[in-house]
């Protein structure tokens, strides 16, 4: 997709209009909730929250692989409890 720039205009309410090539291309419809990041040299980033969530998904896939559940766990440590128990 070619990067374009584009002019926009602050609101007296604080609103901007996205330019409707840019709503199109980017299949942005009424509602579409946005996420807007301030860089730290002080420009903006408007991204989809989907594009967000695609970006993301996966990210913790690998957190704790190979391991048992939480529950699976507190499940083997009541049971080695009531063997304990019954054994004492």
């Amino acid at each position: 997709m070619a990067h374009s720039d584009y002019q926009l205009i602050v609101g007296d309410r604080g609103r901007i209009v996205l330019p409707a090539i840019v709503r199109s291309k980017l299949g942005l419809e009424p509602g579409t909730r946005i996420l807007l990041h301030e860089e730290p040299d002080g420009t903006l980033r408007l991204r989809p929250y989907s594009a967000v969530a695609v970006k993301n998904r996966g990210m913790l896939a690998d957190v704790g692989a190979g391991r048992d559940s939480m529950v699976d766990e507190l499940i083997k440590e009541r049971r080695a409890e009531a063997e304990r128990e019954r054994s004492s």
